[in-house]
């Protein structure tokens, strides 16, 4: 039974989170990446955490694995919103 609470509990967060995203005002996408960028962040510490206290040769490479993804995922996030930010700068500034 406890799988099936998972599972619930996992469907009631990917719905709620598509609601909530899809709801945000265009005008409010920069800030909502910039403040998801730093839960990646913490996601990559907490896979760099699990990482450290691997015993197995398969809890280590899950673990790589996490830390790799997590690496990738922050640092596309900065990417995305720098670009983001750039959409806002003005032509006379690059001057």
């Amino acid at each position: 039974m406890e799988g099936f609470v998972a599972l619930y509990i996992f469907m009631l967060a990917a719905f709620t989170g598509y609601e909530v995203i899809s709801r945000v005002p265009m005008i409010l996408h920069t800030p909502l990446m910039s403040g998801s960028n730093f839960v990646h962040g913490v996601v990559l510490v907490g896979a760099m955490v699990a990482l450290g206290q691997a015993h197995t040769v398969l809890e280590q490479v899950i673990g790589f694995i996490a830390v790799l993804l997590g690496a990738a995922n922050a640092a596309g996030g900065y990417v995305v919103t720098e670009r983001m930010l750039a959409m806002f700068k003005s032509g006379k500034a690059d001057k």
